[in-house]
């Protein structure tokens, strides 16, 4: 019996990173050999166990079977004859298929994948293998976002011709989504965004996004010229938001796949137009109501942002209020949207334009403030007033006063 860890945790060290978990694999062991060590099994479909102590999972190394289109379509080959190098062939891509014997500090690696990692290339390992799981095309996807990797050609090839066969049409929309989400928490999302592209999966799964590339845009606003090169952009500037930021720079200009052809390069209305495809694709995905509202917003308002200098106070505290119904609670997150937007031009923003940026974003900082602190009863002779149809203006009358007496105090 032999135990290595395996995995990202095996990657990440020669990277000269701290893994975050640890994956081991277990070679020479039956199931009734791990439980008379104490080990817990958990695993369903094939054995896996909880180690007695440290409650870390260990897998005995296993050879795997394709039965059927599904991703859980596998039959399992566990007994104590499989080996390492059988177990490490069924993985995904070489930097993902190498072993480190924390007894003697040795490292396994059969199909060179410590060559990979100094080169910061994604290569598969098996074409046969890799094709039995559609997913293994987003995961290419992520991974060149999360690692910084680049593409073997032979794989780049072989997962643009799985996804020209259409199979990732076998994917279910939870795992999609999972793998998005997964690509959307780090900083190079642009990265999966381009090899997502490169190789077909974004006209696959995301095909509405697809579009922006084929939309042009006035050379004056944007010289990017076309909404895909800006959004892309726009999402290299968000390197230091979050996830859900970088999912409604993703989606806030998607309203100008679908402007008339008769008005373009112009794009009117493209904030209203874009609601119903964010609804459309967050409903095809599943995906969870906070991102879709949060989409929803910088669709809908990134385009008032810039107007906030020339706004009447009860124009301000009326789209301020537009916002705080909208469900977004961290306007931070809204205001970085804006951000991205305005510094995802391919042109020089001078000072000038950074400060009216963020004296646009105190004003709405400290209205949006106010009004979500003010209360009804604070209005003076709160008791005598008329509680009719009068009493919506007066508050409104209000909430302005108390706006306008926090933008320009003594006023």
């Amino acid at each position: 019996m032999k135990i290595y860890q395996v995995g990202g945790s095996v990657r990440d060290r020669l990277r000269g990173r701290q893994p975050q978990d640890y994956d081991y694999v277990v070679t020479g062991a039956s199931p009734e050999e791990m439980l008379a060590r104490g080990f817990v099994r958990v695993g369903k479909d094939f054995p896996v166990f909880l180690h007695p102590e440290s409650k870390e999972e260990y897998a005995l190394a296993r050879k795997e079977i394709k039965t059927g289109c599904g991703h859980a379509d596998f039959s399992f080959i566990f007994d104590p004859s499989v080996t390492l190098e059988e177990d490490l062939e069924r993985r995904d891509f070489t930097c993902n298929a190498i072993a480190f014997d924390p007894q003697t500090g040795e490292y396994f690696d059969p199909f060179n994948g410590r060559k990979d990692i100094e080169n910061r290339v994604l290569r598969h390992i098996n074409a046969e293998h890799f094709q039995e799981d559609p997913l293994r095309v987003l995961r290419l996807c992520r991974f060149a976002a999360q690692l910084n990797f680049t593409p073997a050609p032979e794989t780049l090839e072989l997962v643009a011709r799985m996804t020209a066969e259409g199979q990732l049409a076998h994917l279910s929309a939870e795992r999609i989504w999972k793998e998005l989400e997964k690509a959307l928490r780090f900083p190079d999302f642009p990265r999966f965004v381009q090899t997502a592209r490169a190789c077909g999966a974004l006209e696959a799964v995301l095909p509405e996004v697809n579009r922006l590339w084929n939309t042009p845009e006035r050379t004056d606003y944007h010289p990017e010229g076309n909404s895909g090169d800006h959004t892309l952009s726009a999402l290299e500037q968000a390197a230091g938001g979050n996830a859900l930021v970088r999912f409604g720079i993703l989606l806030h200009d998607i309203g100008k796949t679908v402007t008339p052809a008769e008005i373009l390069p112009s794009h009117h209305n493209h904030e209203q137009n874009g609601l119903e495809i964010i609804r459309t694709i967050c409903r095809r995905l599943k995906i969870p109501n906070h991102y879709r509202d949060f989409a929803l917003t910088a669709c809908r308002y990134h385009m008032k942002f810039c107007k906030i200098p020339e706004m009447r106070i009860g124009t301000l505290v009326d789209f301020c209020e537009d916002l705080i119904r909208s469900g977004e609670k961290d306007f931070e997150n809204y205001i970085a949207v804006c951000r991205a937007d305005m510094h995802g031009c391919k042109r020089p923003i001078s000072a000038e334009e950074d400060a009216r940026f963020e004296q646009n974003a105190d004003r709405l900082r400290q209205a949006v403030k106010i009004l979500q602190t003010v209360r009804a009863a604070d209005m003076p002779g709160w008791e005598n007033l008329p509680k009719d149809e009068r009493f919506g203006q007066l508050y409104r009358e209000y909430r302005i006063r108390r706006v306008r007496q926090a933008l320009f105090p003594g006023k």
